[in-house]
């Protein structure tokens, strides 16, 4: 198929954290109206929308599944073609490969992709409920809360590869460092090795750190035509590769390699004609700790076995071969659901651009962004992979 180029022009986030004042209507919009703003664009030029939030997890707040027309009517956006969709954690990756869809086949050359959560008062006695109607009982003796699942991965690793406790310690001393430097993060405080390892355990060997929080917030992009976006921007960051995946039957997995992952950055490479050695920067899923050393793996940036390694030389770390998470990543951000993947796209653009301050990565031209949906050991998990360029 012959796609059209497709460029982010505009990019608008609302911090992460606590915002128990405000709806998750008003978050919404405020990303909207600030990618909006940054992309120089009226609201009246949009043509289509895609909002994306997981609306099971928030059953609590009576949430309604017209919520993307709600808040665009909030802002003046209206009688275009809305959609809504969910994915679960990889929900707004899925509204940005809508939009980015849309616009690339020709039907559309100015979209707005946004994704919004409200986590803090998600009601977790339904989201059990709902997730064990769908699941095979057997999998809940292998401990279905994501701690576990991430626990059980972590200590495969270290009997399989001898990735220590240490090792998932860096991870999360790497990312609060950058974390440190976002002003949206929602933890802003450094932490070292011991104080990660001397944090109380949620799930051995996952202490607290190791842990992403959950939190609300929202984040938003305007995507364009390569040639629409000329008109409004001399620095288009442009689409590479979109690519989504989803998973393959529980027995077939290997818990110590996401198949789903490898998968789709074995695709987003060919669609994008570069290779892991063409990356200058990475935002991935690290909702636990052990997760960034395997997609290390899993996305190529080393060979199978050596993520431990890449990271304790500092590979993925400022001046690395493959910067990941400058953001601080979700256990520095938390993991604001529908919102998470269209963030990491937002730090990427930032990037890209040369506009990330302190946690700048120096030259950046091509990031990849990563984000996984589902329990990654049963058969219900998606992938979603971008590659963006400058």
């Amino acid at each position: 198929m012959n796609l059209r180029k497709v460029a982010v022009v505009g990019i608008g986030e609302t911090s992460f954290g606590r915002h128990m004042e405000r709806s998750i209507t008003d978050l919404a919009a405020e990303a909207c109206l600030k990618a909006i703003k940054d992309a120089g664009v009226s609201h009246r030029k949009v043509q289509l929308a895609t909002g994306a939030y997981a609306a099971q997890w928030n059953s609590a707040l009576g949430q309604y599944f017209t919520l993307p027309q709600i808040v665009l009517r909030e802002i003046g956006i209206t009688q275009i073609p809305i959609f809504r969709v969910e994915n679960g954690c990889s929900s707004g990756s899925v509204a940005f490969r809508d939009v980015w869809y849309r616009i690339a086949t020709g039907e559309y050359d100015i979209g707005l992709a946004f994704g919004v959560e409200k986590m803090n008062v998600a009601d977790s006695k339904s989201i059990r409920g709902q997730i064990s109607d769908h699941v095979p009982e057997r999998d809940f003796d292998l401990g279905l809360t994501a701690a576990g699942i991430y626990a059980m991965m972590a200590r495969r690793m270290m009997a399989q590869y001898g990735v220590t406790r240490e090792n998932l310690a860096q991870v999360v001393v790497k990312n609060r460092r950058f974390g440190s430097m976002n002003p949206l993060a929602q933890y802003q405080d450094a932490v070292t090795i011991d104080e990660v390892l001397s944090a109380r355990m949620i799930s051995d060997p996952l202490t607290l750190y190791m842990c992403c929080g959950r939190g609300d917030g929202a984040a938003a992009v305007i995507l364009m035509d390569a040639e629409t976006a000329k008109q409004y921007t001399t620095h288009p960051v442009y689409v590479a590769a979109n690519v989504l995946t989803s998973g393959t039957y529980a027995d077939d997995v290997d818990f110590v390699t996401f198949d789903v992952d490898v998968r789709a950055a074995a695709q987003a490479y060919e669609m994008a004609g570069l290779g892991p050695e063409d990356l200058d920067v990475a935002e991935v899923h690290d909702s636990f700790a052990p997760a960034e050393i395997k997609h290390y793996e899993d996305l190529g940036f080393c060979a199978r076995g050596e993520g431990a390694r890449f990271l304790e030389e500092g590979l993925s770390d400022m001046g690395g071969k493959i910067v990941v998470n400058t953001s601080g990543g979700l256990l520095s951000k938390g993991h604001v659901i529908g919102a998470t993947g269209i963030s990491q796209v937002c730090e990427l653009v930032k990037q890209l651009r040369g506009t990330a301050h302190h946690r700048q990565v120096e030259g950046a031209k091509v990031g990849l962004q990563h984000n996984s949906g589902g329990y990654v050991h049963t058969e219900f998990c998606s992938c979603a992979i971008n590659i963006l360029t400058r």
